[in-house]
């Protein structure tokens, strides 16, 4: 899929954001293509089909890392260079990326899990919700979206929350929390003890109704490390199904000359290295209702927030 920007007048928030980009892009560019390539060649030199393992080829410069119809077995994992953005804050040996990537796994989370996790994100979003196209629900500090604003749903609702969310609800979550945590220490060889939970941390409930508000407007290509600098690590808990329950709405790594996408699948989790190597966005969701958690993680512990808990 061809990129396709956006006409909008320049403000020099936005006008440092594309020089951002534009240099990660450039940085990137000089090596990993080259290297990638080479290996790519190499492989197909070996066995012609093992390319097609890993991705499908588009004719618009679009790679699938992943479908909705493939279940994986092992987590799929794919490193790139780590870009100069982790040297700008407090390093932490043994957490602080120095292996990035980006990878997918389907073993993680099972759909029981998962349909449990979209029906606790359905009842309380239900209590609300954003008068655009993105809602978010977030467990740890109770932000709800309601109407063009934000509400904490725990002094809204007050004892009445405990109508809507069970003890077992939070357990779950926090279970969950730790198993991806988990897999990701895994992932990119690091102390699972060193990372902590960081926010923001939320459900999102994205459908193709207009945005009222800038906080509507998910689509735009963004980097997790220059957005929210206490992130080093990012993740996706997908909670329902490209292509089933929802169209559009595919997370997109924009890399130099291609885009490389991840198809939601209900349990499926993503989760990559939060600096400006995974350049990304999410396509506008055109019909549906697309659900997911987002989960972040900090090496910083200044930065640290709790697991979740009834009032």
């Amino acid at each position: 899929m061809t990129v396709q920007r956006r006409v909008i007048s320049k403000n020099p928030e936005s006008s440092a954001i594309e020089k951002k980009i534009k240099r990660g892009n450039a940085q990137r560019q000089a090596s990993s293509w080259r290297g990638n390539w080479s290996m790519l060649l190499l492989l197909i030199g070996v066995s012609g089909l093992v390319s097609l393992v890993y991705f499908t080829w588009t004719d618009d410069f679009t790679h699938t890392l992943v479908s909705r119809g493939e279940i994986l077995t092992q987590p799929r994992v794919f490193t790139v260079d780590c870009s100069e953005d982790y040297k700008k804050h407090k390093l932490f040996p043994g957490c602080t990326p120095t292996k990035c990537g980006r990878a997918i796994s389907d073993s993680v989370v099972t759909l029981e899990e998962a349909q449990k996790l979209r029906r606790l994100a359905e009842r309380g979003l239900s209590l609300a919700g954003s008068d655009g196209g993105a809602s978010i629900l977030d467990l740890h500090s109770g932000a709800l979206s309601m109407g063009k604003q934000f509400v904490n749903i725990y002094r809204y609702f007050k004892n009445e929350i405990r109508d809507v969310f069970t003890e077992e609800d939070f357990e779950l979550y926090k279970d969950v929390r730790g198993r991806i945590q988990k897999v990701i220490a895994e992932t990119f060889g690091l102390d699972s003890k060193q990372m902590y939970l960081t926010k923001p941390t939320f459900f999102s409930c994205i459908n193709s109704t207009s945005a009222k508000t800038t906080h509507d407007e998910y689509w735009h290509p963004h980097i997790d490390k220059e957005t929210y600098g206490s992130f080093d690590y990012t993740s996706l808990l997908y909670l329902s199904d490209y292509g089933l329950e929802f169209g559009g709405g595919r997370f997109v790594f924009m890399d130099p000359n291609s885009n490389r996408t991840v198809e939601p699948r209900a349990g499926r989790v993503s989760f990559f290295s939060s600096g400006s190597e995974n350049l990304h966005h999410v396509e506008k969701v055109v019909w549906g209702t697309r659900y997911a958690i987002t989960v972040s993680f900090t090496c910083d512990p200044d930065y640290a927030i709790d697991d979740p808990s009834l009032p």
